[in-house]
């Protein structure tokens, strides 16, 4: 039947209402914080990949799965192999990754990639 998916489209279509929920949650926070936002940037020796404001930062190290959004507390940890999800006011940026290192600090996150 052309109706049915598979185990693997059901679970990308739950992760994409998933990051859909994420993005929304992220945008009402940041709006009913008065638009708070941070800077981020995420890096590697020889190329910016992102720089600039947004509500929130996606990642994951060896605990899991985190979330930092404005105001967080300082901050550093080393990253797992992911795809850090950066949302900002246009939408989403998305930056695959096999390891790295987040510095939180005064509303400033850096992401050091390729150490």
């Amino acid at each position: 039947m052309a109706d049915e998916l598979t185990g693997e489209e059901t679970v990308v279509k739950k992760s994409n209402k998933s990051e859909q929920a994420a993005t929304k949650a992220a945008q009402e926070i940041s709006s009913a914080n008065t638009g708070l936002t941070m800077h981020i940037k995420v890096h590697a020796p020889f190329r910016t990949y992102f720089d600039g404001e947004a509500f929130s930062i996606t990642a994951v190290n060896d605990t899991g799965p985190f979330d930092i959004l404005p105001k967080h507390h300082n901050f550093m940890t080393l990253l797992n192999a992911c795809d850090i999800v950066i949302r900002t006011k246009d939408g989403k940026e998305r930056v695959t990754i096999t390891r790295g290192i987040m510095h939180v600090k005064a509303d400033q996150v850096v992401v050091f990639l390729d150490v």
